[in-house]
C-alpha cells in the first residue's frame, strides 16, 4: 500500500515535487493545500519555464485535479491545524510553503492528523536532518516525526565533502555557491532585509550568505567548524554550482579524486553524485535528477593537498527528487511500522 501524501505550498519546489511524486507508485499524492484557483494550479503544472511542458494529463474538478487518472484534492486554508490531514489519512506531509519551518509550527500538521512532516528547507528544532546518500541511515520512523531535507545546496555539498572526508581526510576548506536566483529575490530594486538582495536579481551578480556549510555539520558532524562559505546570486533562473576548496589530510592527485567521485557514483551515492568530464555549461544540468554533479574537467590540485572541485547541481528539480527519495523512504519506514 503506497504513503498518502499532501503537499502543502505550491510554488516552485512544491510543484517540481508533484511532478515527480505523482509518477511514483509508492506514493500517493492526494491532497494540494495552495492559495490558487484550481485553472492556475493545473496551468502551473503544466507548463514551466525551467523545466518544460508536463506531459501527463490534467483534467480539472470542482476542488479537484485529476492527474494521469489519479484524483487530488484542493484544499485552501493557511491554518495547518485547520486542514483536513486526520480525514484524509494523510501519511506524510510535504511542507513547502518556507512558513512552517520550525518545530512549533511544522508540528500543527501532525495535530491535524499527519503522521509525518518533511520540510523542503533547514528547519529549527526539527527532529532530523536528512541528506540522502549521506546520513539517511540515520532515519528512525519511531522518534523522528519532523524531519527536514536541508537546502538545494547541502545537498549538493554534503555528498561531495563526504567523499573527500571518507577517502582523504578534511582539515578545513572553504565554499562558494554560484546560485541561481529564486524567489526570495527581487525581480526590481524593492526593500528586502539583505540589501544586496534588494537589488534587481537579473541585473548583476549578488554576493550573499549560505548556511550551508553550517548545516554541513547537522548531516556530518566530523566537518563541524572546519567549512565555511557565501553565496553569489547570479542571473541565470536555474542550475547552481558549489565551488569547494579543502586542504586535504592527505597527498592526492586530481585524477585520485575524480577516481574516488566516480567509485562513491557507482555505490553508495548511486543517483545522488555523478560526474562528467565533458565541457558543459550550467543549462546543460537543467532537469538533471543528481543532487551533485563533478565536472571532473576542472578538478584541481596545488601542492599535494589543497584540492578545488566544482559540482553542479539544479537546485529545482534535483533538490525535489531528493525531496521525493525521502518522501519514498519516510513511507516504506511507516508501511514496515504498520506491518510489524
Amino acid at each position: 500500500m503506497s504513503a498518502s501524501i499532501a503537499i502543502n505550498g505550491f510554488g516552485r519546489i512544491g510543484r517540481m515535487v508533484f511532478r515527480q511524486a505523482i509518477l511514483q507508485d509508492d506514493l500517493n499524492v492526494v491532497a494540494i493545500n495552495a492559495s490558487y484557483p484550481a485553472e492556475t494550479l493545473a496551468h502551473l503544472i503544466k507548463y514551466d519555464t525551467n523545466h518544460g511542458t508536463f506531459s501527463g494529463d490534467i483534467v480539472i474538478e470542482e476542488s479537484a485535479l485529476i492527474v494521469n487518472g489519479k484524483r487530488v484534492q484542493l484544499v485552501s486554508d493557511r491554518d495547518p491545524l485547520k486542514l483536513p490531514w486526520k480525514e484524509m489519512n494523510i501519511d506524510i506531509v510535504i511542507e513547502a510553503t518556507g512558513k512552517f519551518n520550525d518545530r512549533e509550527k511544522a508540528a500543527l500538521h501532525l495535530q491535524a492528523g499527519a503522521k509525518k512532516v518533511i520540510l523542503t528547507a533547514p528547519g529549527k528544532n526539527e527532529d532530523i536532518t536528512i541528506v540522502m546518500g549521506v546520513n539517511d541511515n540515520q532515519l528512525n520512523i519511531e522518534k523522528h516525526d519532523i524531519i527536514s531535507n536541508a537546502s538545494c545546496t547541502t545537498n549538493c555539498l554534503a555528498p561531495v565533502a563526504k567523499v573527500l572526508n571518507d577517502t582523504f581526510g578534511i582539515e578545513n576548506g572553504l565554499m562558494t555557491t554560484i546560485h541561481a536566483y529564486t524567489n526570495d529575490q527581487k525581480n526590481l530594486d524593492n526593500p528586502h532585509k539583505d540589501l544586496r538582495r534588494a537589488r534587481a536579481c537579473a541585473q548583476s551578480i549578488i554576493p550573499t550568505s549560505t548556511g550551508a556549510a553550517k548545516a554541513l555539520a547537522l548531516v556530518l558532524p566530523e566537518l563541524k567548524g572546519k567549512l565555511h562559505g557565501l553565496s553569489l546570486r547570479v542571473p541565470t533562473p536555474n542550475v547552481s554550482l558549489v565551488d569547494l576548496v579543502v586542504d586535504l589530510q592527505t597527498d592526492v592527485t586530481a585524477e585520485e579524486v575524480n577516481a574516488a567521485f566516480i567509485e562513491a557514483s557507482k555505490g553508495s551515492m548511486k543517483g545522488v553524485l555523478g560526474l562528467t568530464v565533458e565541457p558543459l555549461v550550467s543549462i546543460d544540468f537543467n532537469s538533471n535528477p543528481h543532487s551533485a554533479i563533478i565536472d571532473g574537467l576542472t578538478t584541481m590540485v596545488m601542492g599535494t593537498r589543497k584540492v578545488k572541485v566544482l559540482a553542479w547541481y539544479d537546485n529545482e528539480w534535483g533538490y525535489s527528487a531528493r525531496v521525493v527519495d525521502l518522501t519514498k523512504k519516510v513511507g516504506a519506514a511507516l508501511k514496515d511500522t504498520v506491518i510489524a
